[in-house]
């Protein structure tokens, strides 16, 4: 468990099969963002659609039971209020198939994929101390750097659904430097650990 430093007295806890419920009310009937239940990047396109709802639901909680934790969950108050993921980048097929986040280098690397807020939380920092929670998390499972794909925005703000892979200034403000840009709105950052 880690403590957070910000005005909210946050703790994280990776995403375990006894934490699964925390979750599932969290993500809320959506699957956090129209049936993803994090494995937009973890199927193909095809898989993925085909599967969207129950079916993508079903496949996350068969990960999350075979032991591995994908991610970490923020809570406030008893309550989850915030999820990251993260994982070693081969967890992701979409990133070895993508152009745009081809991988940098050969190091070895944990990927952070997706932040999920609580409407009620947004605009805190949260994401920033998810981020520093899930760099820890990957830390202590062996990670020595961790990366994510932030969103650049074209305008000053951008709808929340469109910035669930998280956003350059947070992915800074929690510690990460860019380390390669292959499109203008997609950098990929790092933290080593």
């Amino acid at each position: 468990m880690t403590k957070a430093t910000s005005t909210l007295s946050l703790t994280f806890q990776p995403l375990t099969p006894e934490r699964w419920s925390d979750l599932q009310k969290l993500f809320g009937e959506r699957g956090a963002c129209g049936g993803c239940w994090c494995t937009t990047w973890r199927l193909t396109r095809a898989d993925f659609v085909r599967q969207k709802g129950d079916a993508n639901k079903a496949a996350f909680r068969r990960i999350v039971k075979s032991g591995q934790t994908p991610g970490v969950l923020a809570y406030s108050d008893g309550q989850a209020i915030g999820w990251c993921a993260v994982a070693p980048r081969e967890a992701y097929s979409f990133l070895e198939r993508s152009r745009v986040l081809a991988r940098v280098d050969e190091k070895p690397v944990w990927s952070v994929t997706c932040l999920f807020v609580a409407k009620a939380f947004r605009q805190g920092g949260v994401s920033v101390q998810l981020l520093r929670a899930a760099a820890e998390h990957a830390a202590r499972h062996g990670a020595r750097i961790v990366e994510g794909y932030p969103v650049v925005p074209r305008k000053d703000r951008m709808p929340d659904v469109f910035a669930w892979t998280g956003t350059l200034s947070a992915f800074r403000r929690a510690g990460f430097k860019e380390v390669a840009r292959h499109s203008p709105a997609r950098p990929i950052v790092r933290m080593e650990v």
